[in-house]
């Protein structure tokens, strides 16, 4: 597993990372590597703890020579490489020809080296693998995380599928003026396919980036690979923000939608099925580093049974290979589920199902290992009500399934002590239903439509009646099936506390700031082409009494000009389906065009709401929303 420290729940994103693995920063360390290897021993000098996760990166920087500190405390300690820290004023003392200085800043770095390094010593820095000023939102500050506002997207254009990136310029919010998205692509071995610079308006307008548009621009060939995105002039957050569809060529009504990658590596992800009898399920490995990954560094095994599959392939450099889950372990069934070992080598991967002549995509998502079981959970505050709640969609029985799969979602948790809520669309409690104290490999997936015969939504809860551990990071998977062309659709998230005016650690979440969270922002792209868009409004409540939603619903033409607003009310536990062709009129809609959005407001409650598409043909699409 690469030894890199990627994310925290407390500190977010670790910007040294991204820095080292943005991949024009990772072709001058690669020829930094050749470099040196021809020339001698090296020493590194690392003044803020970035020799892990460069060597893990990068294994030809590995010090042959020396890890050096000026932390006094340090000295003596293991530096992780077979010996022991040694104090920054020995360097000149020590074997090295090469020093490299672990920081971008390099006349800084040269002038506090000069003082302890002998006349012979090289000194060396990262400053070659810097990115241009005029990549940087801060030129001041190299480190600062809005430099690196980056992500990955699946990107593919073939004779059978396209794909869609969509989103708007949220950073406007923030006074952000003169934004780009700078792009790069690469095919499935990890070459460089097209490089480009996508502008964006100094308005909340809507962005669009087609794989069809970009491959007749650079007359590229089929390709299934990745799309890297740098976003420049980015303000307020560094999270780069999408929805993704995949829809089907003509003659293919295939239609799905997925969401941003979460830009950060991890050891392991969930929310994977096994496929059903008659399906196809790819999961699609893309490789998010200059380094390639090894054969058998990668491993797929049924969740809650250490039973290790290994991925026999060495993945290259920025490449895509799609795995066969079905060839790899042929003997698991759905509802069995997998855990993705993945080593710290992908950002969240897709999988994707085949199931004749229709296909589907969902993501997967990232397995906690810093979350242990939590006692707390079982004896919150009365203020804080039945606390966490996944809330999710249950389609009309008359014409879906609609069916959940808890899943485990932390390393350590062993027990998923579970309840569904099931409500109406108004709000009313239609019935519960107690699951048990499922085992970590339990294979349980839970028929929604046979348990109520109107549409609304579902809430997952804790109930420890019979025992068991909860973590806070509560999980399933949902899947949502047409009963008449059998279209089908799935999508993964998981619990927070929603809607209590007392807080519980970083409960109840907020889309920006401290909690509690009390607000909504959600983006409800348009519909595209024949297709038309749709959400799945609810309004969670983790506790009663609550008063009814005033949720503002604001459309915006590409061009970032509110065209429309109208206003709807929620019960609290309750859900509405969202249509803009049915609230907005014909007229709003054709002005706000292709890139239109709807942006959901609602300065009184926090709302969650799913979405998606469906088209001519009944394919429909659907995964949870996000906010900004």
């Amino acid at each position: 597993m690469l030894d890199i420290r990627t994310f925290d729940a407390k500190g977010g994103g670790n910007v040294l990372y991204k820095a080292l693995a943005h991949p024009l920063a990772s072709a001058a360390l690669r020829g930094l590597e050749k470099t040196l290897s021809a020339k001698g021993s090296l020493a590194l000098y690392d003044p803020d703890g970035a020799a892990a996760t460069l060597v893990a990166l990068y294994p030809g920087l590995r010090p042959t020579a020396g890890l050096y500190t000026h932390d006094s405390e340090q000295v003596g300690q293991p530096d992780g490489f077979g010996g022991a820290k040694r104090a920054l004023v020995d360097l000149g003392e020590g074997e090295a020809l090469h020093v490299l200085a672990l920081s971008f800043e390099h006349e800084k770095m040269r002038a506090r080296l000069q003082r302890v390094v002998r006349e012979n010593q090289n000194i060396l820095s990262l400053a070659s693998a810097r990115l241009p000023d005029a990549m940087l939102s801060n030129p001041r500050n190299y480190l600062d995380k809005l430099n690196f506002a980056t992500n990955f997207a699946f990107f593919r254009d073939d004779a059978h599928f396209s794909t869609r990136l969509v989103t708007a310029n949220y950073w406007c919010n923030y006074d952000a003026t003169n934004v780009r998205y700078w792009c790069r692509l690469y095919d499935d071995a990890g070459a460089i396919l097209a490089e480009w610079e996508e502008p964006v308006a100094d308005n909340p307008a809507g962005i669009i980036i087609d794989s069809s548009e970009v491959r007749a621009r650079f007359q590229l060939p089929a390709f299934t690979g990745q799309m890297f995105i740098h976003v420049i002039g980015a303000r307020g957050h560094d999270v780069v923000k999408y929805a993704l569809d995949t829809y089907g060529k003509p003659g293919n009504s295939s239609l799905s939608v997925t969401h941003d990658a979460n830009a950060w590596p991890s050891p392991r992800y969930a929310t994977l099925p096994a496929p059903n009898d008659g399906e196809k399920i790819v999961l699609w490995i893309q490789n998010s580093h200059a380094s390639p990954i090894p054969a058998g560094a990668i491993t797929l095994n049924p969740m809650g049974v250490e039973e290790h599959h290994s991925v026999e392939v060495e993945i290259a450099p920025f490449a895509t290979y799609g795995v066969d889950i079905g060839t790899l372990i042929p003997d698991l069934r759905w509802p069995a589920q997998l855990e993705l070992r993945s080593g710290n080598h992908v950002v969240r991967p897709r999988y994707e199902i085949t199931e004749g002549a229709l296909t589907r995509i969902a993501h997967l998502n990232v397995e906690r290992s810093d979350l242990k079981p939590e006692p707390a959970l079982r004896h919150l505050s009365p203020a804080l009500g039945r606390g966490f709640v996944l809330p999710f969609p249950i389609l009309d029985p008359t014409k879906f399934t609609s069916i959940v799969q808890p899943n485990p979602m932390s390393e350590q948790i062993e027990s998923l002590p579970l309840r569904l809520d099931i409500f109406d669309e108004a709000g009313l409690l239609k019935t519960q239903k107690f699951l048990g104290n499922l085992p970590r490999a339990h294979h349980t997936a839970i028929a929604l439509h046979e348990l109520t015969d109107v549409p609304g939504h579902a809430d997952l809860v804790y109930d420890f009646r019979d025992g068991g551990d909860g973590d806070g990071w509560l999980h399933a998977m949902m899947r949502y099936r047409n009963k008449e062309n059998g279209h089908t659709a799935e999508t993964s998230f998981g619990s927070h506390i929603f809607n209590t005016l007392m807080t519980w650690r970083s409960e109840p979440q907020s889309y920006a700031g401290p909690p509690p969270g009390l607000t909504t922002r959600l983006f409800l792209k348009l519909g595209q082409g024949d297709r038309q868009s749709f959400s799945c409004l609810i309004y969670p409540a983790s506790i009663e009494g609550l008063y009814p939603s005033v949720t503002e619903l604001h459309l915006y033409s590409a061009q970032g000009e509110q065209v429309g607003q109208q206003t709807i009310h929620i019960a609290p536990s309750g859900s509405f389906m969202l249509w803009p062709h049915e609230v907005f009129t014909a007229q709003e809609i054709d002005t706000a065009g292709e890139g239109g959005y709807v942006l959901i407001r609602d300065l009184t409650c926090r709302l969650f709401g799913y979405h998606g598409q469906r088209n001519a043909e009944g394919g429909f699409s659907l995964d949870h929303m996000f906010g900004f």
